[in-house]
């Protein structure tokens, strides 16, 4: 991927990085360097990422999405070069263990986690073990410990907020169409 012929306009900084779909030619990041310093979003879905080893310092990354790749762990990386991020999705990776997530404790301001169709998320008391090893989340796969969804009023403040809005949204009209599907039978 060249991030950089692909995304830096007239000479700006870039902020928000969406390189969805762009596949990387040895699942790891490449072409992302310490020319974005700046940015708080960062994009990367269905790009075959394999570890995050390789992402450069983003002191100012606020949100990280990583859904629908090959992750399994090596996310102690996050801590030292995203120490901001308040938002992780990473949805459909290859995420089996709870202690594999363990060093998220390290990410003090992450306050939404996204592992819907990760082999973690299919546990025995799954979402309280999340919540017990992360104290810091509020909103896990777009609910919170009470299994509420995030609130319009919350998500209209902040992207981050809103994409878990959208989330748990999208969860709650596949849960409903299960539910009609069942009806039918």
């Amino acid at each position: 991927m060249d991030f950089k012929k692909n995304c830096l306009l007239h000479g700006e900084q870039v902020v928000d990085l969406l390189v969805d779909n762009c596949q990387s030619g040895d699942g790891e990041v490449e072409g992302l360097t310490d020319e974005y310093t700046e940015l708080e979003v960062l994009s990367m879905v269905n790009v075959g990422l394999k570890s995050l080893a390789k992402l450069p310092s983003l002191p100012k990354l606020r949100k990280l999405e990583v859904s629908d790749n090959i992750i399994a762990g090596g996310l102690d990386t996050l801590a030292e070069k995203c120490p901001n991020l308040t938002y992780l999705n990473l949805s459909g990776n290859k995420i089996k263990e709870l202690k594999t997530l363990k060093v998220l404790q390290n990410l003090k301001n992450l306050r939404s986690l996204d592992l819907y169709s990760c082999e973690v998320s299919t546990l025995e008391d799954y979402r309280e073990s999340v919540f017990e090893l992360l104290p810091q989340l509020t909103y896990l796969d777009g609910f919170d410990q009470e299994d509420n969804e995030v609130p319009d009023s919350e998500a209209d403040g902040d992207d981050v907020d809103a994409a878990a809005a959208f989330q748990g949204e999208k969860r709650k009209r596949e849960a409903e169409d299960e539910g009609d599907d069942d009806d039918d039978e």
